[in-house]
This record gives structure tokens, sequence and C-alpha cells, in this order.
């Protein structure tokens, strides 16, 4: 059997690019991108995502793939991508940002442990916000809606030299400020009612100098830390839900994608 160029060329644009464009959003995107996440498990999920809009997809150009339009056109998939992909990581790195502020507000900064997704030491109730908006993030099915927007991303986008803009990467710059905003806005309660705690042990030791403040103030402060926690965990999981909605709805926007049924 003999294949001409432009047979092979016909097949990549049919199935490669969009399996570069579906692969780099596994890679990228949360829970799929973590560390516990076999790399054959993201490999066959892309290929199964692939193979279910291949036959959907619009007519790729009949590019030569090591060619520079090739290369381009590879740039341009991995791109579009990583950048959906990226998107929620930045959702989750807003609450455990949120989480680190809480942690050294209630004396537990130094109590870290190893983010088995991501590698790195974070404290503990950085931790234990991640895994609940991750249970969280499944429940919404969260993937399922990022996986139907990659699949309508080549509908508005499709395979082609041009794809992502300056003005495209801008706005995604610029919307990683909600990173700190939402997640100053996750600790905020926790944060002033321990400073309340604070002040009040100020006072306290203001009055009665012998009072050994760090014997007594140290257990006081964390155990209302966790009692605070307990009471402003649903404030956390509603910005989650309002953070998220708002990554998807900059992925519609400044990609041009239709709204999930």
């Amino acid at each position: 059997m003999e294949l001409s160029s432009a047979e092979i060329a016909a097949w990549v644009g049919t199935f490669f690019w969009p399996f570069l464009r579906i692969g780099a959003m596994l890679m990228a995107m949360p829970v799929f991108s973590g560390r516990l996440m076999p790399a054959r498990v993201r490999v066959i999920v892309a290929l199964i995502l692939t193979w279910s809009v291949a036959l959907n997809l619009p007519q790729a150009p009949a590019v030569e793939p090591f060619s520079g339009p090739g290369m381009m056109i590879t740039l341009q998939q991995l791109g579009i991508g990583l950048l959906m992909g990226f998107l929620l990581q930045l959702v989750f790195a807003a609450v455990s940002f949120g989480g680190q502020v809480i942690a050294y507000s209630m004396g537990l900064g130094f109590a870290s442990m190893v983010d088995p997704a991501n590698g790195v030491q974070v404290p503990v109730v950085s931790q234990y916000f991640v895994i609940i908006v991750t249970l969280s993030f499944l429940m919404l099915d969260g993937h399922l809606v990022l996986f139907y927007l990659v699949a309508d991303s080549f509908r508005a986008m499709p395979v082609a030299v041009d794809g992502l803009t300056r003005n495209d990467l801008w706005s995604i710059v610029a919307w990683g400020s909600q990173v700190f905003a939402g997640g100053l806005l996750m600790a905020l309660p926790a944060v002033v009612a321990l400073l309340v705690v604070n002040l009040t042990f100020g006072v306290v030791t203001r009055a009665a100098p012998q009072l050994n403040i760090f014997a007594v103030g140290f257990p006081v402060t964390m155990l209302l830390g966790f009692w605070i926690l307990w009471a402003t965990l649903p404030n956390v999981e509603e910005h989650f839900s309002s953070l998220l909605n708002d990554a998807f709805q900059m992925m519609i926007d400044n990609l041009g994608l239709r709204p999930p049924p």
C-alpha cells in the first residue's frame, strides 16, 4: 500500500492536530494534569475524545506537517488547548491562595504537606480546600463542560494557521488578577474573624500582663480557626462556583464558543 504526501497531510489534519489541541488541554486542566493521573490515562482519554469529534470536524487544510505553515498550525493547536486548561488551573490556584492566607492567620502556616497534584508544599488548609473544590468540580460536571467547549472550539477556531491573537492572550493575562481577588474574597471572612480574636487577646494581655498569652492564645486561636473554617466553607464553595463560571464565560467570549446546553 502506497500513501501519497497529500493523503498523509489529510490524515494529519483530520486526526493529529485535533489530538494535539485536546491533549494539551488535558495536560493543563485540573484533575487530569495532576501527578497522580498516569500519562497513559491522559493519552487514552485524548484519543477517545479526538475519535469522538474527528468525524464532525471541518475540513482541515492540506499542509505538510513539517513545513512552516504546518509548524504554525501545531503551535496554534497547542496554544488553544493549553489556554483552555490553564484558565481552570487559575481557578484552583485562587482556592489554594485563599487557603494559604487563612492558614497564616490561624497559625498553621508551618503545617505544610506535599500537594500530590502539583508536587509542591502547601499549607494543610490549602490542601483541604483543593480537595473540596476538586470534588465540587467533578460533581458539577466541570470536566464535561470543558470537553464540550474544546469540541466546539473546532467550529469557532478550526485547524488553521491563524487562531489565537494578541488580544486573546492579553485578556487571559488581565483575567489572571482574579486569582488574587478571588482568593482574598474566599479568605476575607475568616481573616477578619481571626483578626478580631487576636485583637481580643491583645486587650486581655494589656489588662492582665501576667497572663501567658502564647500558652493560651495559640491553642484558642487554632480551635476558633477550625470553627471559622467550618462556618465559612459555604462561602468558599460559592466563590469557587463563581470563578468557575467566569472562567467558562471567558472561554466562550474570547474563543467565540457556544454555551453548553
